[in-house]
């Protein structure tokens, strides 16, 4: 973890979280104020669960993973966040915990908001609260589907899900090359790293998926879709 020195004032950003485009140039320069830019080697921690929440986090480049550090040294992925995404956490303006932890999963850069920064413009700027509101609310919808997953699915429609999200949502892309793990992919569907790497085979030898090390490729949508739906 290093200060970036090169960052940019938020008045001017071309990496500015789409969240910041509702304050005007007076909220902006005070933001601005109250932060720091930070490069993060990959592998390195940027928020600890449990920890106190003093900063959020603004990814504006690379790539990182939010995950739920569970009993018995088992992580539950929730997502991956490539830029420009805002990160904050359920414990502000609560009990100012963090309730998981954030790593980089490759080399990364991250704008550190002090919390109580947000917190003003939240009193002050009702768009920008709202549309705060929003975003945790579309987070927690997301959530409730992965539980409906994780849950209520075999593991071949949990992989699957974790596929179609890779692609559909991730990489945006039907082929792609990822810094994600198959230990990644086991704690993004709660299964052990086993288990994951024996379904990812099974696709390959149907020929729904082609996966070599790090690149993967989605040969048949439509099959994966439908593992997906039968759970």
């Amino acid at each position: 973890m290093a200060l970036d020195e090169t960052k940019q004032n938020c008045l001017n950003c071309t990496m500015r979280a789409e969240l910041f485009s509702f304050l005007n140039p007076e909220e902006l320069a005070h933001v601005d104020r109250n932060r720091i830019q930070v490069k993060y080697r990959a592998g390195e921690i940027i928020f600890k669960q449990g920890t106190p929440l003093t900063h959020i986090a603004c990814v504006t480049s690379g790539m990182v993973k939010i995950y739920i550090e569970g009993l018995n040294e088992r992580n539950l992925i929730l997502k991956f966040v490539k830029p420009v995404e805002f990160i904050g956490g359920p414990g502000m303006g609560v009990d100012n915990i963090h309730h998981f932890s954030v790593s980089a999963l490759e080399d990364t850069t991250s704008c550190l908001i002090n919390a109580t920064t947000i917190k003003d413009l939240i009193e002050t700027n009702s768009t920008f609260a709202l549309q705060l509101l929003k975003k945790n609310n579309i987070q927690s919808m997301s959530n409730f589907e992965k539980f409906i997953s994780l849950t209520q699915k075999q593991m071949p429609g949990r992989i699957a899900d974790a596929l179609l999200y890779l692609s559909n949502e991730v990489y945006q892309a039907s082929s792609f090359v990822t810094n994600i793990s198959r230990q990644d992919l086991a704690d993004l569907t709660a299964m052990t790293k086993e288990s994951a790497i024996r379904i990812l085979k099974d696709f390959k030898d149907n020929k729904y998926i082609n996966a070599e090390g790090s690149r993967f490729e989605m040969l048949n949508m439509d099959a994966l879709k439908h593992i997906s739906r039968i759970g």
